[in-house]
């Protein structure tokens, strides 16, 4: 499984990559899009939503399963990834470029530090 160094992970399977100023772009994990199988759908958050840790970004369906995406952190929604609406399987093909959710702006930038790096969420999916 692919793992990129610089970005974190929730133990829910979610990576964020801090963007410019206290902002952080959020997609599923090559992990987590494998065991969903061929994505057919995203239900993507709407830009504004003000979310807590735990709170639902939307859902995203695939031919197995439907899936919760789960915010990791506080923030605010501030942009989202328009093209997964006609095109889902962005998720599977690229999940860490082309396949991202949405961006955050973030309520506590320190909140990024509390999430797993990528040694620690390779340990969690290897366990």
């Amino acid at each position: 499984m692919n793992v990129p160094e610089d970005l974190v992970y929730s133990p829910d399977h979610h990576w964020l990559r801090r963007e410019s100023g206290d902002c952080a772009r959020l997609g599923l994990t090559e992990y987590a899009q494998d065991a969903l199988g061929d994505i057919v759908f995203v239900d993507l958050p709407a830009t504004g939503s003000i979310v807590s840790p735990g709170d639902s970004l939307g859902e995203v369906e695939s031919t197995k399963s439907v899936s919760e995406v789960v915010a990791p952190i506080a923030g605010e929604v501030v942009e989202v990834n328009d093209a997964l609406e006609s095109s889902p399987r962005r998720i599977n093909e690229d999940p860490y470029g082309d396949g991202w959710i949405c961006v955050l702006a973030l309520a506590n930038p320190q909140s990024l530090d509390l999430l797993l790096g990528a040694d620690t969420y390779r340990l969690l999916i290897d366990g």
